[in-house]
């Protein structure tokens, strides 16, 4: 009787490792799962990315100068027609005393263009379209941001203030990943923004 309750006890208990293996074998995205989950590997998924660049594009105060503004009572606000366009190309530089650039930074009132020592500078497009980031991609997009080249490209000049590239050079490639990938799911805005204006030809009052 003991050796026929022994006999009985073994089949079970091959039974069930059989049954734990086909289990393991057939459900791979389990073991996957189950790896992933104890190397800490998560692949964000696209709306993620979006949401997570859209929540750093506005912490990181880049409306501040890429988004044209509105006037109104509380002062200026962002033109959501016109969200991460930059300067728009039909507004002509205010006047203004080029000795005070010398030891002033100047923003007009749309808060996307800027005078100081090196000339006049104006907030980049950053929206979708063409004329902004639409061709680029996303290696010029992290180049421009941690070496300072506009457009990302080698031969191209510096970004110049007070855009804060040197700071957000800092981010991580996932941080600035996300940002791109936000930006190009934003409405396209039609916008060649003006060339910079070097110091010798600011033309402001004297």
């Amino acid at each position: 009787m003991k050796q026929i309750t022994l006999v009985i006890v073994c089949i079970a208990v091959v039974i069930t490792a059989a049954v734990i293996g086909c289990n393991s074998a057939t459900s791979p995205s389990t073991k996957t799962e189950g790896i992933a989950e104890v190397q800490g590997i998560s692949t964000p998924t696209t709306e993620e990315q979006i949401e997570r660049g859209r929540y750093l594009v506005t912490t990181m105060l880049c409306h501040d100068c890429h988004s044209p503004k509105v006037m109104t009572p509380a002062g200026p606000e962002i033109d959501s027609s016109r969200m991460l366009s930059g300067h728009p190309a039909d507004m002509p530089v205010p006047k203004y005393n080029a000795a005070d650039a010398q030891s002033w930074i100047l923003f007009n009132q749309n808060l996307t263009a800027f005078v100081g020592p090196w000339g006049v500078s104006f907030a980049a497009n950053l929206s979708s379209d063409a004329t902004g980031i639409g061709n680029w991609s996303e290696h010029q997009f992290i180049k421009a941001l941690r070496e300072g080249k506009s457009k990302g490209l080698d031969n191209a000049r510096p970004l110049l203030p007070p855009m804060p590239w040197n700071m957000i050079r800092h981010a991580t490639d996932e941080d600035l990943k996300a940002i791109f990938t936000y930006l190009k799911s934003t409405p396209p805005v039609n916008n060649v923004v003006p060339a910079p204006i070097p110091p010798a030809g600011v033309g402001g009052k004297k």
